[in-house]
């Protein structure tokens, strides 16, 4: 199993006409160079989805859960949703340092 760790700021979107909001975190770096090369050398063949994401297993804490990340092209890395149940198990609000673990 491939994995990959990196410590990121939990950060919000919001469009300007809906009331719902976003959160993630953007993995960058070397950490976000490791999970494109295990894309392009095939690892993640059958998990790529549309936008070209490609299907992870995600842990934040004791929190684990399957999901996918997509492409960031402002940072060259990929975003990571992190839905409510999660940021309500793990505590964590905007702006928090977030521990994420990416396996596949």
């Amino acid at each position: 199993m491939e994995t990959f760790t990196t410590t990121t700021p939990l950060w919000r979107w919001q469009s300007a006409t809906a009331p719902a909001a976003w959160f993630f975190v953007t993995i960058a770096g070397d950490t976000a160079d490791g999970i494109r090369l295990a894309a392009i050398s095939g690892q993640w063949l059958d998990g790529r989805k549309g936008f070209g994401s490609a299907r992870v297993d995600v842990q934040i804490g004791d929190t684990r859960w399957k999901t996918s990340v997509f492409p960031h092209k402002e940072s060259g890395g990929w975003l990571l949703p992190v839905k409510a149940a999660v940021r309500k198990a793990e505590g964590l609000v905007e702006g928090d340092a977030v521990t994420v673990t990416v396996s596949l």
